[in-house]
């Protein structure tokens, strides 16, 4: 890489060049550098506290009021973090401990937005972040003549349910009428946020992103890279398979060998999870004693709140101190009827010690209890590492944040159900190819759209997608990795990266890629240190102590230590590795390999 100065560094390098007449500025000293860090963690810990508290008004009372008043506290935050990671420049090549070195650092990329440092621009780029998530948010589709408006939950519904191509094509198409109004708005907040990275000394905002890994960013890319060709060609066994049987439900002249689906015909809004088109790829014959979740859910009467008492229960086997009360008195469980909220599932941790909480909308089905352990894996997470430093109260790196709730939810086996009782007895052990289906219908079928958010970020933050080509590179992404396709033209009218959440919320993507690889590296990990020694994905360690303590001791490390010296803690290898995942579903690519053998596989 070319060593080229910012704007932002010469300035620096001017304002410390001595004036005729005076004496220069004495240079800085590590112990200076260790008062300022320790100040600059108290600031900050105060400026994310009040971040998070407008933050979470903002998403459960959905008015322009919150919307402005988030918008302020993110607007503070940005100024004073990026102000933060400016003075903390005075210090780089200081003989500093590699404790201190690093905190400075983490200052700099302590947030996934840069602000610039007009406060003109700071007080824009905030606007329009809050803006961008309340147009989501709020977003319906109204059909014209028709006065009943339907949100996404009611499309979601509809696209997971029904086998009636019409319908599905007006449901996908519907909820993309609330992302153009983005698109203009997406283009400045790209070029605010390009502008405010900068000033760090970043090359774009994508860049930033990728230099949070302990590694250059260049060399992120590559490992994606690398982890993606581990497991390609299980997905495209699983492509293959699905295809073929979509074509028998809808017809080969819509779903057309060699080619890419159609992205309605695939059970979820983004095409990111099959799970909902489980019934058309296996008969009951293929997926032996299979286990329904859902039924098992609806038939026990199994409430919202009681999902998540089950979710708690798996954590508390593992040696985890129970939920706070204050997490059953201030959490979002269920959609309100009387005012919009934000219905994406999250967790939160306002105070970084213990005032944690989750906010869903949550159904009784099988998708949503896996999220339920999602979530909650978070908020142990989040209280595990509450013991750490401010700017260690997070993750190693945040796919670990996000693979810590699956971990869990790869133990929901029929043995976990049956010790649970949810399941009175456990099924034949044919129904395992069942269970692997479904699993690799949400988990292996989630890899490349995993791959495409970031991807298609990069290149616009970069400047190699200009404006003008937004939506088509956006589908020229969907068909090179997932192989899917939208299913009507698409043109630059239309904004379709904004029809899903993290693209309006700003929320990077490559860290769901990285938790689908790391949770099997965990899992496997886990279920040795419990002393299993059967078939991988027959493993649950739900009530093992050993399994529950190595879990417990990685959590507590947060972001204290590089990410490879956390995954070794747990896993005994400095290196992500999809090799846990093939071993995982190996019984079913077996399957699918027989399955697939005279079709047209590839697009």
């Amino acid at each position: 890489m070319k060593n080229v100065l910012t704007i932002a560094a010469l300035l620096i390098l001017i304002s410390a060049l001595p004036v005729a007449g005076q004496d220069p500025a004495p240079a800085p000293t590590p112990a200076e550098a260790e008062a300022f860090v320790a100040a600059a963690e108290e600031e900050i810990l105060q400026l994310w506290i009040r971040n998070e508290r407008a933050a979470w008004v903002q998403s459960n009372f959905i008015t322009q009021d919150t919307e402005r008043i988030a918008s302020l506290a993110y607007e503070e935050l940005m100024a004073r973090t990026a102000a933060l990671a400016k003075e903390a420049t005075r210090y780089t090549g200081l003989d500093l401990t590699p404790d201190l070195d690093r905190k400075l650092r983490m200052i700099k990329l302590s947030l996934p937005l840069a602000a610039p440092a007009d406060p003109s621009k700071q007080s824009e780029l905030a606007g329009i972040a809050a803006s961008l998530t309340s147009m989501y948010s709020t977003g319906k589709y109204c059909p014209d003549g028709d006065g009943e408006c339907r949100t996404l939950g009611d499309l979601s519904r509809t696209m997971a349910s029904s086998r009636d191509e019409e319908e599905l094509l007006e449901a996908w198409t519907g909820w993309r009428t609330i992302s153009p109004a983005m698109r203009e708005k997406y283009a400045r907040f790209a070029e605010l946020g390009n502008a405010g990275a900068r000033e760090l000394g970043m090359a774009d905002l994508g860049a930033m992103w990728r230099s949070m890994y302990d590694m250059p960013p260049e060399a992120f890319a590559a490992e994606l890279d690398r982890l993606w060709e581990q497991v390609r060609p299980l997905y495209e066994a699983l492509h293959c398979h699905v295809r073929a049987e979509l074509a028998e439900q809808y017809g080969s002249e819509l779903v057309k060998p060699g080619e890419p689906i159609p992205a309605h015909l695939l059970g979820n809004m983004w095409a990111q999870s099959w799970l909902n088109v489980y019934d058309l790829v296996m008969t009951p014959e293929e997926a032996g004693g299979d286990v329904d979740v859902t039924r098992i859910l609806k038939d026990k009467g199994v409430t919202e709140i009681g999902m998540v008492k089950y979710g708690e229960g798996f954590f508390t086997s593992l040696g985890f101190e129970p939920l706070p009360p204050t997490f059953w008195e201030r959490s979002l469980f269920s959609k309100p009827e009387d005012r919009e909220v934000v219905c994406h599932a999250s967790a939160w941790d306002i105070d970084w010690v213990d005032d944690l909480r989750i906010k869903m909308c949550i159904e009784i089905n099988e998708e949503d209890f896996t999220t339920v352990h999602h979530e909650l894996g978070h908020n142990f997470y989040q209280r595990a590492y509450s013991i750490q430093d401010t700017l260690y109260r997070n993750s190693a790196h945040d796919g670990f944040h996000e693979g810590i709730g699956d971990t869990v939810a790869l133990s929901i086996t029929p043995d976990y159900l049956v010790k649970v009782g949810l399941l009175d007895e456990l099924p034949e052990e044919t129904g395992d190819l069942g269970r692997l289906m479904r699993n690799a219908l949400e988990k292996i079928a989630f890899l490349p759209f995993g791959m495409v958010v970031d991807q298609w970020r990069w290149k616009l933050f970069s400047g190699e997608t200009p404006p003008e080509r937004f939506n088509a590179a956006w589908w020229e992404l969907r068909e090179k990795y997932q192989g899917v396709k939208a299913p009507v033209t698409r043109t630059e009218a239309d904004f379709d990266p904004g029809a899903k959440y993290h693209v309006p919320a700003n929320t990077p993507y490559a860290r769901y890629f990285m938790a689908q690889i790391l949770q099997f590296q965990f899992h496997r990990a886990l279920c040795q240190a419990a002393g299993y020694e059967g078939e991988l994905n027959q493993c649950s360690i739900y009530a093992n102590d050993a399994a529950g303590k190595k879990l417990r001791d990685m959590l507590a490390m947060g972001a204290s230590r590089p990410w490879p010296e956390a995954l070794h803690a747990i896993a005994g290898t400095t290196k992500m590795d999809g090799g846990a995942l093939l071993d995982y579903f190996a019984p079913l690519s077996e399957w699918l390999e027989e399955q697939n053998r005279d079709r047209t596989c590839g697009w």
